[in-house]
């Protein structure tokens, strides 16, 4: 029997990653239950790792072939580098699930630098979602401060990107 993509699976594991940070939990496992032989499981576990300034989300969903991402947000070594970068009031953060991409294609130069300064509207970097490329416009102008991504980076719903001052 084959098992049905269901559209919003992408926003029930976004609300479970959501709960899994707002309750402080370090681990959320659930099925969701579509009808016979219909299901999805998903079971979200945040760890922390080395490197990261912050613990990294990890998504995974099985049986059926459903989204995952990973993210684990990369911190400019700064003394404000244990702050929270998505409570910093010029966090730009992803409005989607989906990979990050801070140049137009491979090889090419990147939207921004560190450094540089933007004009609202002005594209800072690219989240494909769904083999759709969506550009995330500087939401003020300002100077670009932390780039908090790596190109490439699998970036959740809500994850902080960059910080434009």
């Amino acid at each position: 029997m084959t098992k049905q993509s269901h559209e919003n699976d992408v926003a029930f594991i976004q609300a479970l990653a959501e709960l899994l940070n707002q309750n402080d939990l370090t681990e959320i496992a659930v099925v969701r239950e579509y009808g016979e032989d219909d299901s999805l499981e998903v079971r979200v576990v945040k760890q922390a790792t080395v490197v990261a300034a912050a613990p990294a989300p990890v998504y995974a969903a099985a049986p059926m072939a459903a989204p995952m991402a990973m993210a684990a947000p990369t911190a400019a070594p700064t003394a404000a580098a244990d702050a929270d970068p998505a409570s910093h009031p010029g966090a730009v953060t992803s409005p989607m699930v989906g990979t990050a991409y801070l140049a137009p294609e491979p090889g090419a130069s990147a939207f921004v630098k560190i450094g540089d300064a933007v004009k609202e509207g002005q594209t800072l970097l690219i989240v494909e979602a769904m083999k759709t490329m969506n550009h995330i416009p500087a939401p003020r102008s300002g100077t670009v401060k932390r780039i908090l991504i790596d190109d490439g980076t699998p970036v959740e719903f809500g994850a902080p990107l960059m910080i434009v001052e």
